[in-house]
């Protein structure tokens, strides 16, 4: 069985005419008869019922074209993938990202990407991850950068590396000086911290429970900026990525341990969505630049 024999079952399917079908295909009308016969002999089931002139499906007919219809569509789409070059690639690209990969990650990305394709409309949003979440499922997002989300929801979630937290203050703080820290240390110690809705506090809170430790949380925020800020001005500490710090002067961020708490970022898709061209080439470079490490 060859590509042009599925080719020709769908054209005569479409026209349920020989002549016809055989025009759209560019082929006489007995070469058409002789692959669809060829087809049938290889299947060894009737796809067309002949009436003279006639043409209908059988309901295997139907079956088979049913199933093999969405597959030439992916073909034609690969082939058109391949022969299209970056001035050609044209629309519109919607991703977001939580804030911890839109200080540095996407940025570089966005750069490297409008170079290639100058063409393609960018929209970035910078968003939770459930809000990520629920753009993918309403179809408003093509791509995410997020964290695995807790309920699936018909999303794709592609692993891109591990991400270390770590706890962070001002220079003069007196745990600053230190390498690693404990988290048991961290029992009493004053913190400003993101909500209890997000994900990341979330593994924070458990990390604290397997230590033994109770922070005094004396600030919640739902947003990472202003967290910083709020340990730049005060004597707070915080948690958080090197992500989200870029290149802070004024801060100080040390590692975590026993135990040290990790996150594994990566790509989110809508399982049962389209993957335009322009979506796959800006997750292929996402993937280079993060598999080379963080960009600073």
């Amino acid at each position: 069985m060859e590509l042009r024999h599925l080719r020709y079952c769908v054209a005569l399917a479409e026209v349920q005419n020989f002549t016809r079908a055989a025009e759209r295909t560019h082929v006489t009308q007995s070469t058409l008869s002789h692959q669809i016969k060829q087809l049938e002999d290889e299947l060894e089931v009737t796809l067309f019922n002949r009436d003279g002139k006639s043409v209908s499906l059988t309901q295997a007919g139907r079956d088979f074209v049913d199933n093999i219809t969405p597959i030439l569509k992916q073909v034609d789409a690969a082939i058109g993938a391949l022969k299209a070059s970056p001035d050609q690639l044209t629309g519109e690209l919607r991703i977001a990202a939580t804030h911890s990969f839109n200080v540095q990650l996407i940025p570089q990305c966005l750069a490297t990407f409008m170079e290639k394709f100058p063409q393609v409309k960018v929209i970035v949003e910078e968003l939770s991850g459930d809000q990520i979440a629920q753009g993918l499922e309403a179809g408003t997002l093509d791509l995410g950068v997020s964290y695995r989300p807790a309920v699936p929801r018909g999303l794709w979630f592609e692993p891109l590396f591990n991400e270390e937290l770590k706890l962070i203050m001002s220079p003069n703080h007196p745990l600053a000086k230190r390498k690693r820290v404990r988290m048991v240390e961290l029992n009493g110690l004053p913190l400003a911290l993101l909500t209890r809705n997000f994900s990341t506090r979330q593994l924070l809170d458990e990390c604290f429970e397997a230590a033994g430790a109770e922070p005094q949380v004396v600030a919640e925020l739902n947003a990472i900026s202003p967290m910083v800020e709020l340990v730049r001005r005060t004597r707070l500490c915080s948690i958080v990525s090197d992500n989200a710090l870029s290149d802070e002067p004024d801060l100080v961020a040390v590692a975590l341990e026993n135990p040290t708490p990790i996150r594994t970022p990566g790509l989110l898709w809508n399982r049962n969505g389209d993957r335009p061209l322009a979506t796959r080439y800006m997750a292929n470079i996402i993937r280079e630049l993060s598999h080379r490490g963080q960009p600073r």
